[in-house]
């Protein structure tokens, strides 16, 4: 297994502007690679900012899996959940490579504001979330807070208004949304059942999980990968008796080769926050 490779005990993180490629080239890819499915999404965006965010997005998947499977990148095949979560569908070998240990490949995309995000991992779940930290001008950040848990509201409550509290309730937003994203839930999991504590920076102190899972289960990192730009990665700490992932490995740029990552340290865990006093089962 190459040292770039997602293994068991490895996490891959791949970041990507939209303008690492051009507009022209991004078109050129999605054409060869992208199946019926996403070329049908693709051409019902109205504006070609959203169409170029989402061809880029896509062409950095079947890229980033192409890498990782030894599969073409036209030629995987990419299925979705119900709820919109993608997986791989690996083909018979000995065309494809099913990977160390045959354990199965798990990723996840995320795309905003012109970044994108690919997180992989093998014999594990992984969700991953990026905003951009100067979005809160937009139309403000009240509507996501009303989505949050009562401890998280309390917390931003108490941090007044202003760009430190906007920057904590992104926070807040990517780690949920890296997490419901790793569950295979999305939007279907209600925000408010499930609280993090956050640390002074960066970080996640403690974890209060949604009824049915367990805090110990994941571990949550927040990266920066640009100024002004947020990561939330939530992975799975337990899964299928392996041991908790061991390597971040983080690469920047549309990955035409496989240059050598940057490797970051996984955070060792968070406390289990207990529930609230007289909170409703959700």
């Amino acid at each position: 297994m190459s040292a770039t490779t997602a293994g068991p005990d490895t996490v891959q993180l791949w970041f990507c502007l939209n303008e690492a490629l051009d507009e022209a080239t991004s078109t050129l890819l999605a054409g060869h690679w992208l199946d019926e499915h996403e070329r049908e999404i693709a051409g019902r965006f109205l504006f070609d900012r959203d169409r170029r965010q989402y061809l880029v997005a896509h062409a950095l998947v079947r890229r980033v899996l192409s890498l990782e499977t030894g599969v073409p990148e036209a030629e995987a095949t990419i299925w979705r959940s119900s709820r919109g979560r993608p997986f791989l569908q690996m083909p018979p070998a000995p065309h494809g490579l099913p990977g160390p240990g045959g354990a199965e490949l798990d990723f996840n995309l995320s795309h905003a504001h012109g970044c994108n995000v690919v997180a992989v991992t093998r014999g594990r779940r992984v969700g991953v979330d990026v905003e951009r930290l100067d979005r809160g001008g937009e139309r403000g950040l009240d509507w996501i807070v009303e989505s949050f848990a009562p401890e998280e509201r309390a917390y931003l409550t108490g941090i007044g208004p202003g760009s430190r509290r906007d920057r904590a309730t992104l926070r807040l937003w990517t780690l949920k949304e890296a997490y419901a994203k790793a569950r295979g839930l999305g939007l279907g999991l209600p925000f408010d059942s499930f609280a993090f504590e956050l640390a002074e920076d960066r970080g996640v102190v403690g974890f209060r999980p949604p009824e049915g899972d367990s805090a110990e289960r994941w571990l949550f990192a927040e990266l920066e990968p640009r100024p002004q730009v947020l990561v939330s990665l939530a992975v799975e700490r337990t899964a299928h008796d392996a041991a908790p992932p061991a390597r971040l490995l983080i690469h920047d740029g549309f990955p035409w080769g496989r240059a050598a990552p940057r490797e970051v340290a996984l955070p060792a865990g968070h406390r289990h926050l207990p529930a609230l006093a007289g909170a409703a089962a959700h």
